[in-house]
């Protein structure tokens, strides 16, 4: 099977430690992975080796290991296998075929903006509906950000 590379960039008018946060956090990760399938979240602490799982309201999804974790710079995840209704697959076909795959963040700063990069592997059959995913999850996050961010800023002092 044919493993193509979804790339994918938004410019999002904040610091990359809002994105960061954004990205990582319960909460708000939530609301943008719900593009991909609806209730979807995400297990993990986000640190370099530690397990993720990725599920959605059917308790099902995929499962990976935090390859790399770099606050407000990077996050690579690496697909190990799958998990269906609950149970954890690391053995079947379907299994076999997305280990290895990577999906990848990166955040660039430049003068209080960042530029939020991502690529993710995926099979030719997926590819078209989890590009139109990515457009609507990388919107979704620039909303919450943007959102965060003006509420800091509008925050008054005493």
């Amino acid at each position: 099977m044919e493993t193509l590379k979804i790339k994918k960039s938004i410019e999002i008018q904040a610091p990359s430690q809002q994105v960061w946060e954004v990205l990582v956090n319960d909460d708000l990760n939530r609301l943008w992975l719900g593009e991909f399938s609806e209730g979807s979240y995400a297990e993990t602490g986000w640190r370099q080796g530690s397990k993720v799982v990725f599920k959605d309201k059917s308790n099902s999804g995929m499962i990976g290991r935090v390859a790399v974790s770099r606050p407000y710079e990077a996050i690579e995840v690496e697909y190990e296998g799958m998990v269906i209704a609950g149970v954890e697959d690391y053995a079947s076909e379907e299994a076999r075929q997305v280990q290895g795959g990577r999906e990848t963040y990166y955040l660039i700063e430049k003068d209080g903006r960042t530029r939020l990069e991502i690529e993710s592997d995926m099979s030719e059959e997926y590819f078209d509906q989890m590009s139109l995913a990515w457009e609507k999850a990388l919107q979704q996050i620039r909303q919450l950000v943007e959102k965060k961010e003006a509420a800091i800023t509008d925050t008054p002092t005493n």
